[in-house]
């Protein structure tokens, strides 16, 4: 009686030890980006088929115990939650609270519309096709005061916490909220003081970003574009030429490019194109903000090939700069080709 009773004891022990393990113990695999993601209106065994796929739980059994007995299956919660292993307990826990990580969307350089679609898209749940359409809607964004041209001032690049899956809606209407932050107060009465809108200041600062990444230059940069805006001259800015070919790879703009015909092409038209041709940080924003005040209508690069510009009031000056720089850039590709 007593082996019976003894057995019967180990039995019970293997047997709360073995459910104890399961529950308690380290049987979760971490999947291999470390997330996992439960999309809006998924249910209970949708949540489940994908635990199995990713072998992020090895069987149901002990799970939906778990799930039913805190009526996880009940309320499914969406979002991306990171999971490290451990036991199955935490697992459902976590997944019945609906503790999901933040996604952190580091906006630092985007070209155009569709940039700022993948942007999205690869980051939330929301699908780029949804972003794109939104975005080259110009009913859709009368809520935010753009358009199709403008949309991109929108974004003032910085780092931004988010829900994976936060709606196109929510995305915007943070970026938004954040733009109105920036602008308001100083920045405007600036941007007045030029006699340029935000959106106006945003688009200088664009072009300005794409001539250069010196800081000190950049607000010389800036001076030379507004001088020739309250000129009336053309800002003849390469970038913009390259921005309306979509060739950004392009490193020589030649005269059969400057002929594209594009509300972009600043050879062709007068005054600003219509919206920005990037993203602007903030650096270049406050550099065009608090350009200097000066005669400047001409730059062109240093002899040197260092990155800085040469500054010129005047066409004949501009004219002994640009020879300068040509000769050095001649030299330059000649070096480079000889044997």
């Amino acid at each position: 009686m007593k082996k019976i009773l003894l057995l019967l004891f180990f039995i019970v022990l293997l047997t709360a030890t073995y459910i104890a393990w399961n529950v308690f113990g380290p049987t979760v695999a971490a999947p291999a980006n470390k997330y996992f993601y439960v999309k809006t209106r998924a249910d209970y065994a949708e949540v489940k088929r994908d635990l199995l796929d990713q072998k992020i739980i090895s069987g149901d059994f002990f799970f939906d115990r778990i799930a039913r007995q805190v009526k996880y299956d009940q309320r499914v919660r969406p979002g991306r939650y990171e999971i490290k292993g451990g036991s199955l307990l935490n697992l459902v826990r976590m997944l019945k609270s609906g503790n999901q990580s933040a996604v952190r969307l580091v906006i630092n350089k985007l070209r155009t519309k569709e940039d700022l679609a993948g942007k999205i898209g690869k980051n939330f749940e929301v699908d780029s096709s949804q972003v794109i359409k939104f975005i080259t809607n110009n009913d859709s964004l009368l809520r935010y005061d753009l358009d199709t041209n403008t949309v991109m001032t929108i974004i003032i690049p910085n780092s931004y916490a988010f829900w994976w899956n936060s709606s196109l809606s929510n995305i915007l209407n943070r970026l938004a909220d954040q733009k109105q932050k920036f602008w308001e107060g100083t920045r405007t009465q600036k941007s007045a003081a030029l006699h340029l809108t935000n959106e106006q200041v945003y688009t200088i600062a664009s072009i300005v970003e794409e001539e250069t990444n010196k800081q000190d230059d950049k607000g010389k940069v800036a001076s030379t574009y507004i001088n020739r805006l309250q000129k009336g001259m053309k800002l003849e800015a390469d970038p913009t030429v390259k921005y309306a070919m979509r060739n950004f790879g392009l490193k020589r703009i030649l005269y059969g490019h400057l002929q594209y015909e594009s509300p972009y092409n600043t050879y062709r038209q007068t005054g600003l194109p219509p919206g920005p041709i990037g993203t602007a940080s903030i650096s270049t924003i406050d550099a065009v903000l608090n350009a200097p005040k000066t005669g400047y209508l001409f730059f062109v690069a240093k002899p040197d090939l260092k990155g800085y510009s040469n500054f010129a009031a005047t066409y004949p000056e501009h004219l002994v700069f640009a020879k300068a720089y040509q000769h050095a850039l001649d030299s330059m590709i000649l070096n480079k080709t000889a044997p």
